[in-house]
C-alpha cells in the first residue's frame, strides 16, 4: 500500500472510529514506533501506538473528516474538511509511510 491509499485507508477507518467509537481497526496502520502531532491544537505530539492509542481513548474526536485532495509522495498531503465544515478546508494531513504503515502523522487545524 502506498503512502496515497494508506491516508485513503487511515481516513476511512477514522470516520467508522468516530461513529462506532472503536479506534482499534485505525490503529492497526500505525507503525509502533509512530509519531502523530497537531498543529493549531494544543494537545500532543504522541509518540508511539499505545500513546496515540490513549490519546484517542482519552479525547476521542466527534466528528468525521472528507479528504478533499491528495498531492505529493513523502510527505502525502491530503486537504481534508470536517464534516460540520461542509466541504471548506478544515487543515491538512502529512502522511510519512515506512513499510506500508504510518510512520509519522501531522495533522492541522486551519482554515483557508
Amino acid at each position: 500500500m502506498d503512502g496515497r491509499e494508506l491516508l485513503r485507508a487511515h481516513i476511512d477507518s477514522f470516520n467508522d472510529a468516530v461513529r462506532s467509537g472503536d479506534f482499534s481497526v485505525m490503529l492497526e496502520r500505525f507503525a509502533p514506533d509512530a509519531e502523530l502531532s497537531f498543529e493549531g491544537l494544543p494537545v500532543g505530539p504522541f509518540a508511539g501506538k499505545a500513546a496515540i492509542a490513549r490519546a484517542y481513548e482519552q479525547q476521542p474526536p466527534d466528528d468525521t473528516i472528507e479528504l478533499l485532495d491528495v498531492a505529493g509522495d513523502d510527505p502525502v498531503v491530503g486537504r481534508y474538511s470536517w464534516s460540520r465544515d461542509e466541504g471548506a478546508q478544515s487543515g491538512r494531513m502529512l502522511l510519512y509511510e515506512r513499510d506500508g504503515l504510518i510512520e509519522r502523522l501531522v495533522v492541522t487545524f486551519e482554515r483557508e
